[in-house]
């Protein structure tokens, strides 16, 4: 790999793992590393309760890294704004990365902590029906392939994780690849993309398995039973070019979903830290929106 390569890879692995904090100390999870599977270590979530008497919605938070890097303690400022607001709680999720499994294992481990979340609704004081998810770069990938995914509830099952639903109210995905086809069409500078469906970087992409791309790509999965989604993305944005942003409002409306893009003008992949003002206050907005259901 050459000497610029090299260092853009480590700018975006410190940008995806980066995040704003609130004031001089960050708000610390209320529980820390709560395992949602059993199969890996990494299968583990922070949560964050709000302070409230009735049950509140929550978000899970998916961090970004390339599919191999970041964690999960790097929740952004404006959900940690949000939990001690006192409307909405976090769980802030950790899943396998590459090194250790590919697509679908990250996807999967996703869906499941959404499960999860729902069998602590009664224990953490959540409303299991108003369930949001978000997350950046790659973790804007998987919360947007989250939200898409048909529900892989299976009432049948002995597990009782397994039998709650894996769907969401809504969905804010910052700077997220949605569309692996884009890969013949536009110059994909990370390697990321073809590691977490197994193939090697360089890979022609003639060669690359389209069923993979396929599934990986959230944009093959929107359906007219999806959840409303907020796309946020930059449209300077040379890691996770604008066409993907594009590329998926275009499908979710032409499948009849509630989507908006929010389009931040000049703006690079940083924008997957939602630390611009002008997003994270539009994503509060939308989550206030569509998980407290206020006009």
């Amino acid at each position: 790999m050459t000497q610029p390569c090299l260092l853009l890879l480590s700018a975006i692995c410190f940008t995806l793992s980066s995040g704003e904090v609130i004031g001089k100390e960050r708000l610390a999870p209320t529980y820390k590393d709560v395992a949602y599977d059993d199969e890996d270590p990494a299968q583990c979530l922070d949560f964050y309760r709000a302070k409230s008497e009735d049950p509140v919605p929550v978000i899970v938070h998916i961090h970004g890294g390339g599919w191999h890097a970041g964690s999960k303690s790097n929740v952004p400022a404006y959900l940690l704004r949000a939990v001690e607001a006192g409307w909405v709680s976090v769980a802030s999720v950790e899943y396998r990365f590459t090194n250790v499994a590919t697509h679908p294992a990250q996807g999967n481990d996703c869906l499941r902590s959404v499960q999860f979340v729902r069998t602590k609704a009664s224990e953490w004081n959540l409303d299991p029906l108003r369930i949001g998810v978000t997350g950046g770069s790659a973790g804007g990938h998987l919360s947007l392939w989250v939200a898409l995914h048909d529900d892989v509830a299976d009432a049948k099952s002995a597990d009782p994780v397994e039998r709650e639903s894996s769907r969401v109210l809504c969905a804010v995905g910052f700077a997220g690849p949605t569309d692996w086809s884009l890969l013949e069409e536009i110059e994909h500078q990370h390697p990321g993309y073809l590691q977490l469906i197994d193939s090697k970087p360089g890979t022609p992409f003639a060669q690359i398995d389209k069923a993979k791309m396929d599934d990986v790509s959230p944009v093959f999965h929107a359906s007219s039973d999806d959840p409303s989604i907020l796309i946020v993305h930059g449209d300077a944005d040379v890691i996770v070019p604008f066409a993907h942003a594009e590329r998926l409002n275009a499908a979710l409306g032409k499948a009849k979903v509630k989507t908006e893009l929010y389009t931040v003008e000049g703006g690079n992949h940083g924008v997957a830290g939602a630390g611009e003002k002008g997003s994270a206050a539009r994503a509060t907005a939308f989550f206030k929106e569509h998980l407290l259901l206020t006009e």
